[in-house]
This record gives C-alpha cells, structure tokens and sequence, in this order.
C-alpha cells in the first residue's frame, strides 16, 4: 500500500511532509494543490518528517495539503524515439506542451507509443542473457539502436523468443525471457531507470586514451580531450563559452550530442533551439538536430528542476553508450546547478560550506562526473561518455568553490580569459591557465605516438612552453619599453605571438577556419615549431615586429584556404621564400 503523508511546513519549494509510513530517499510524491497534482522528490527523511524538493511553483499550497507516495525514485523513461526532442528536465516533451509558458502540474510521456519502429531481432531463442544485453535494433535517426533486456534485471536470464524482423510500437512484446526459476519475463522496446543511479550494465571501465577530435585547435592541439573524458569551460559572461559549446558539438567526433542547459537564461535556451535545427552535420551532410537531445531548463523554472535535468541528461547519455556509442554530454552551466543544491541546502538549514554552497559539494560533483567514462560492453563492444560541462563564476573568479571543486575531477581545464575575450582573441582559452591531463597518460602517448606522430607531445610542451616565455617577456615589455630589453627577447615575443595567431585563434563562423582536421593540424604544428626553433638575425625590435607580422599574416591566410590547394601550396612557398630572407 502507497504511503501517504499530510504538509506540515513550506518554505518556498522546500515542503515538510509528515508521513505515515516508510520513505526512502530520492522517493517520488506527488502533493495535491487545488486538484492539481504536484511531482516532488524526497531529499532528506528525520522521523516521521520527509523533507521534499518540489519541481513546480509551491504557490497555492497550504498546511494540511495531501501527499502520495509512488514508491520509486525519479525515473526516465528510454527506448527509441528521443533523438531531436527537446525536453525538460523532468523528461517532459516540450513539443507536446501548450502555449508559451508551462502549466503548472502538467507531465507528459517523452516518447511516440504510436510510431512504428522497424525491429530486426540480433538475439536467438535460447541463448544466454543479463541487463543490457541487444536483444535488437532499430533505426532512429540513422543510428543503431539497440533494444536491451532492462538494466533493472537481475542474473541470467533465457531468451524464449524474439519476435521477427517486421514493425513493432515500444509498447510492443519484443521477447520474452525465463529466469532461473523459470518464470516468463516480457521485454518491450521501453524500459525506466532511476536518474540518480549510474548504469553500470559493462564489462570493464578502462582509462580512456582515444583522442576527441573536435576541429577546434586550441583543444585537440594544446589541451586535447578524449572519448569518455571530462573537461569543463569556466569563463566570465561574453568570453565564447556558448559559441565553443557549439562548435565542439557540430564538430566532434560523436555519434549522440546531448545538451543539457541547466537553469541558463531564456534567451540562450532560445538561441539554442533556433540555432541546432539550421546547423548541418559536418560528418553526415544532414541536420546535426537528428542526433541530437535537448534537456531544457531556464533561470526562471523551480530551482529543483535545474538539479535533475544534469541528471536525466546523464542518464539518457549512459543508456546510449550501453549501445555502443560514442556520446557528448555538453552541460551549461553546472554552476547554475550548483547554485540550486545551494539553495535546497540553505533552506534545509544545514552547516554550510564556502561560499555557503553545501559541505559535500565536493563529493557531488566528484560522483556525477564520474559516471562519464569508456566502458566495454559484456559483447566486447565499446561505448563512452565525454562530458564537458561550463561553469560561469561570478565576476570571473577562477578560485571560487564550484570551479575549485570540479578543477579536482575534471581532466581538461578551458580557462576562458576576459582579457582575450576583449582583445578579439578567439577562442579566448588561455594557454598558460588551462591544461590536459590526458597529455601524461601513457595510454595516450602511445596512442599519439601511433596515430599521429611520436614526436606530437614533445613539439605540444614545447610551444606552451613557449608561451609562457613569451608572456613574461611581453610583461617585461611593458614596464621597460621596447628599448629597454634586447632584440632577441623581441624575438622570443614574437614567436609566441606566432603560435597564437597560428595554432590558438580559429574564426567559428568561417567554413574553412572552423574546422582544422587532425593532418591540417599537424602541418601547421610542424611549420610553427620549426619557425620557432630558428635562428633570425635582426638588428632593431622594429625588424622583428615587421617581419613577423608579415609572417602572421600569410599563415592567417593559409588558415582561410583549402588544406592542400593551390592557394594553400601558394602561401606555403610565400612563407618559405620569407623564411630564406632571414636565416
């Protein structure tokens, strides 16, 4: 029997609700306001007292209000049918919802019960099978998708039969199933699994070495991530972080992009569903929305919701990669997360941490990006989640606790600069600040060494190195003067500036610029590290700044032509001829 429970207390979408029998943490409720029933989400229980986040608007409630307990946690529905939606983060399709603004109790099914989905069954009668075995596939969206025995089921299981190759709706019999006792199990194309549960229907969870190529040079260069990897951008409003986002997700190697906005402000959440339906899949020639998911929530949604929509976004990001595939999970922005579990914290009255954000924030944000990663699947398939996630710090403190506490779990670091960002330096990533910690694994080395070149790493720390030589000369510069240091320091100055017009600076929105393939990349590494390594014999500072920016200038040309044409050929033998004048 259902529990049941009666608001004893409300303090905006915290609610107080004294129950009459046993709960459970993360249990769904439903609280009844008005005839409207209301989903909420058990997050703390003392007694007979269960504190519940609600994930609507709490007006209207009053003292004596009734609760249902459902007995599960919240849960998404999965099965095919979710590439190209747009849902909130409770997994409600927003398509199907009315008018501009959403009412207030309203859930909709995320999935088409009526579609008719062409099943060819992979799967035999009487073999062998556990959560998460392929039982079949159908086509959604040009992507392989797997049916799977429920990642709920527990121990081995006989397949009775499949049913055969034809058209089927998810609510259909797909196969049925005997346990060790014997008993029939029947498997649709639908299953449901709670958001704050990692799937963990594999074999083997490996370090991850296979290089992410996302176009962008200053990641697969100078800090590149890789598949299962996890990464995040911290950066001050207006320094790019939303036109990266996109670029890394038109671009990157991955056959599902899942953007999950979590409590952004309506305008970019607007921009973001304008935007992806026009952008065309660089890899497939047809519109990047068809392997896409959007999980919505804007600024002015319950803060409740923002919590579970990086969640759900997770979970269907794991469901996809139990198939074999590789995934983006893009998160915008955790700190808008962050800032709602802050809340919930605050108004449970608990000791808070810095900043006033929880004391186990650490251990929150350790534990969700966990469950990104490379995985082998019990079939010796391999699937992966890359998660990048941005984070928006308040006035661009790099120091505060939300980029502090995800600076300890996330491999990649994309520090965006406001100084960069103002200097029409784009992107406005900063070398010297951001890192990759993948560049130190051995299973990356080799794996850089084979597919690329043995020497990539050494020539990448040589220009970061560079870099940094190049900033304290720049600062040295500044306080004494062109005069005041010597020639060569110019030099070293001006071969910095190289790698950053050359390697760092991309322009997003020209065709050719926006995307640098892995054999581009390494031509131009090359040619700049060979540059720098030079010798130039120069007699002012004057010299040198004309020369180099000469130099710039033909290699910001070469950027703009096709890899390998004429135009291309032409401005190499340009660079070279200028080379010979000097050396």
């Amino acid at each position: 029997m259902a529990t049941k429970g009666i608001v004893r207390g409300i303090v905006s979408n915290l609610v107080t609700v004294e129950v009459d029998g046993p709960v459970s943490q993360n249990e769904i409720c439903y609280i009844s306001v008005g005839g409207v029933k209301l989903m909420a989400e058990v997050i703390k229980v003392i007694g007979k007292n269960a504190f519940v986040q609600v994930f609507e608007s709490t007006r209207g409630m009053r003292v004596g209000d009734s609760a249902e307990f459902q007995g599960h946690m919240l849960e998404v529905t999965l099965g095919p049918g979710m590439l190209s939606r747009n849902y909130d983060g409770l997994q409600n399709d927003l398509d199907k919802m009315q008018g501009v603004f959403l009412k207030r109790g309203e859930y909709t099914f995320p999935l088409d019960e009526n579609k008719k989905w062409a099943f060819k069954p992979l799967a035999k009668a009487g073999e062998k099978a556990i959560a998460g075995t392929w039982l079949g596939e159908v086509d959604e969206n040009s992507q392989p998708h797997k049916i799977m025995v429920p990642f709920t089921f527990k121990g081995e299981y006989t397949i009775k039969s499949v049913v055969a190759e034809g058209e089927y709706t998810i609510n259909d019999t797909i196969a049925v199933l005997t346990d060790a006792e014997g008993n029939e199990v029947k498997v649709t194309m639908v299953q449901k699994w709670p958001v704050k549960k990692a799937i963990t229907c594999y074999k083997e969870k490996p370090r991850p070495y296979k290089l992410l190529e996302t176009g962008v040079r200053t990641i697969d260069t100078v800090n590149p991530i890789i598949e299962g990897g996890t990464g995040f951008i911290p950066g001050p409003f207006g320094t790019g972080k939303t036109v990266l986002q996109h670029a890394i997700s038109k671009q990157a190697e991955a056959d599902i992009v899942i953007i999950a906005a979590c409590g952004e402000r309506a305008n970019e959440v607007v921009e973001i569903f304008t935007e992806f339906p026009e952008l065309v899949d660089p890899h497939t020639g047809r519109k990047l929305m068809e392997r896409t998911i959007i999980i919505a929530n804007t600024s002015n949604m319950p803060v409740a919701a923002r919590e579970a929509s990086v969640y759900t976004a997770m979970t269907i990001a794991e469901y996809y990669r139990s198939m074999g595939l590789k995934v983006l999970l893009m998160a915008d922005s955790t700190s808008r997360w962050a800032q709602a579990l802050r809340e919930m914290s605050n108004r449970l009255e608990e000791l808070p941490g810095p900043d006033a954000f929880p004391m186990d924030l650490s251990a929150i944000i350790a534990n969700f990006y966990a469950r990104a990663g490379y995985v082998i699947l019990n079939n010796g398939s391999t699937g992966s989640v890359t998660f990048i996630g941005t984070v928006s710090p308040a006035g661009g403190n790099l120091k505060e606790p939300v980029t502090e506490n995800t600076k300890k779990v996330a491999r990649c670091f994309y520090a965006l600069e406001q100084e960069r960002a103002d200097r029409k330096r784009y992107p406005a990533v900063n070398p010297i600040e951001s890192y990759s910690k993948y560049l130190e694994y051995p299973e990356f080395q080799e794996y850089i060494a084979k597919h690329i070149s043995p020497n990539w790493i050494e020539k990448v720390n040589e220009i970061k190195t560079r870099m940094l030589r190049g900033k304290e000369i720049a600062e040295q510069i500044n306080i004494l003067g062109d005069d005041g240091v010597p020639v060569d320091y110019h030099v070293t100055f001006w071969k910095s500036e190289l790698i950053d017009f050359v390697i760092l600076q991309q322009d997003a929105f020209d065709a050719i610029d926006a995307v640098t393939p892995l054999p581009r990349q390494e031509f131009m590494l090359d040619k700049v590290v060979s540059i720098c390594r030079t010798d130039f014999k120069f007699d002012t500072f004057l010299e040198v700044m004309d020369y180099f920016k000469k130099m710039i200038n033909i290699f910001k040309q070469m950027n703009y032509s096709e890899y390998e044409s004429e135009q291309f050929k032409k401005f190499n033998q340009e660079l070279d001829a200028l080379l010979k004048e000097r050396m």
